[in-house]
């Protein structure tokens, strides 16, 4: 297939903008904090144009070179000229916020105005350079931020198939996991995890409808918060499902987590959930002795040996910090799942087509099933792996006025929340639900796709609406695994508090390394 022209790969939109460090000074970025960064900008040692060009620098020399690991699709070629509009607002005495001149990537399924198509990383989205901002990145914006580029992912977020490899897109290809290359940094914000735990960026936007900011950033050893639905606005985001879906913020730290929160809540008249939404800076209260006299619901799913010792470490780590812990049991939840794939399948066919109803006239697939009809005839480059079955399925439904939807969407809040988060809370008296996010990395699989089996956090929030925080909990051979935070509706301060007063106890993150695998440990070769 002819490529397009606005598509540029990385290491063309850097030849095109190239890295040039004798027209600035070397800054180093690795591992460094939104707020080291912002320090290092008030105190004069480094620009918003030296972090752009420190950052293309880094992504030029690891994401297509080195390591390969495929977590950019594309660099914003106007970022240096943002950058250097920034530096002359503080010049001039204006600072917008703590994200002034701040280096984001944001997710590919995230219209930026900037020169680059949004392609939820599919070929049939080639051409959809809409030159309009999603209002998240309008207030990211608003808030000082540079859109540094778009981040890879599982395309069309993971829904065209039950079978899908985490993290492959037909534009992007594969994304690899930093601590070992061979392991998946799963779906679908798989390349913003990655980006990020690779300090390509000091944060990033993902995107969840389930699992799918929780997922990568247990899986990459960051802080990921996927929010309540309502809290930040959808428009202009290619979507799954207006019951689940939310962008939300990836990064190495709860704090940097709750700075883009802060950031990227706001009302929006376009997407009505968010009416209710209040701008609240997340940042500034949290405190490290936030576990003092809080009860926490402790949710211990089945799990393997190494992940439980972990969470017993880390349920160690609450308890000294003051919190009273309650273990609770899963309540039976019997047709859930059922229920939410006959939301998310009658919501894609819907929103799908509503949204490519209003993309460029170059975006010739403006239906669900003119994307099908496009995978079928393009199918060497689109289907090599897996097929579009959960595609099919969607476009046999019979829309939102349908009485089975209905149902579906009314018993999945009903179990999500009302008899599952919500009853275990009460049980406890709890404020805030504790659980292993997922295990550790599995393979990467072209041939069966994502074999995971292990525990998972995402499911009972993701329905519920509900906000779920991960943070990381250390490593399991070699491989980072995070802990949970969960409450109801509209409790982000809640799993923030409590997640950043764990945090600064646990110290439990680990840079990545860049392994070719992980270390599986004694045992594979017997004793002879």
């Amino acid at each position: 297939m002819r490529r397009s022209p606005l598509l540029l790969s990385v290491g063309t939109l850097l030849a095109v903008m190239p890295v040039t460090p004798s027209a600035a000074r070397t800054v180093a970025v690795e591992e460094r904090s939104i707020d080291d960064l912002r320090a290092m900008m008030a105190a004069g040692r480094a620009t918003s144009v030296d972090l752009v060009r420190a950052y293309l620098d880094r992504i030029a020399r690891m994401d297509r070179k080195g390591p390969t690991l495929r977590a950019v699709i594309a660099v914003n070629p106007d970022a240096i000229a943002q950058a250097r509009a920034l530096d002359a607002e503080r010049r001039a005495g204006r600072v917008r916020g703590p994200l002034h001149g701040i280096p984001l990537l944001i997710k590919d399924n995230v219209e930026t105005a900037d020169a680059m198509p949004t392609t939820a990383g599919s070929l049939a989205l080639k051409d959809n350079l809409t030159r309009r901002d999603a209002p998240v990145v309008a207030e990211l914006r608003r808030a000082g931020a540079v859109i540094l580029g778009k981040t890879n992912l599982s395309e069309w977020a993971n829904i065209r198939s039950s079978r899908s490899m985490s993290g492959w897109s037909a534009v992007g290809g594969l994304v690899r996991n930093p601590y070992a290359l061979d392991r998946t940094a799963c779906g679908s914000s798989s390349g913003s995890g990655a980006a990020v735990a690779a300090s390509f960026a000091a944060a990033a936007v993902g995107t969840e409808t389930d699992g799918s900011v929780i997922c990568p950033s247990s899986l990459n050893g960051l802080v990921g918060l996927k929010p309540s639905i309502g809290l930040v606005s959808r428009t202009h985001v290619v979507p799954i499902s207006h019951s689940q879906d939310t962008p939300g913020p990836m990064a190495r730290s709860v704090r940097d987590v709750a700075v883009m929160l802060s950031a990227m809540v706001a009302p929006d008249l376009a997407d009505p959930v968010t009416r209710d939404a209040v701008r609240h800076d997340y940042a500034t209260g949290l405190s490290a002795s936030a576990l003092s006299g809080l009860r926490v619901a402790v949710l211990r799913p089945e799990m393997t040996r190494d992940l439980a010792a972990r969470f017993d470490a880390a349920l160690a780590v609450l308890r000294a910090g003051g919190a009273t812990l309650v273990e609770v049991k899963r309540p039976q939840l019997d047709g859930l799942g059922d229920a939410e794939f006959t939301v998310l399948k009658t919501e894609l066919k819907a929103d799908l087509n509503t949204y490519l109803a209003t993309t460029p006239a170059a975006v010739t697939t403006r239906t669900l099933d003119q994307v099908i009809a496009f995978n079928r005839a393009n199918a060497a480059t689109e289907m090599p792996f897996f097929d579009q079955e959960t595609f099919d399925a969607a476009a046999l439904t019979k829309g939102l006025a349908d009485p089975a939807y209905r149902a579906a969407r009314a018993t999945s809040l009903r179990l999500a929340g009302v008899e599952g988060i919500d009853a275990m809370l009460k049980t406890a008296r709890a404020t805030v639900l504790v659980e292993p996010s997922y295990g550790a990395a599995w393979l990467s699989d072209p041939v069966h796709g994502d074999q995971y089996g292990g525990p998972s956090s995402s499911e009972l929030p993701a329905v519920a609406g509900y906000p779920n925080l991960t943070v990381p909990m250390g490593m399991v051979r070699g491989l980072p695994v995070g802990l949970s935070f969960i409450a109801g509706k509209f409790g982000e301060a809640a799993v923030l508090g409590a997640g950043y007063a764990y945090e600064q106890r646990a110290r439990a993150r680990v840079a990545p390394a860049y392994r070719a695998s992980a270390d599986a440990g004694p045992g594979l070769e017997g004793t002879r």
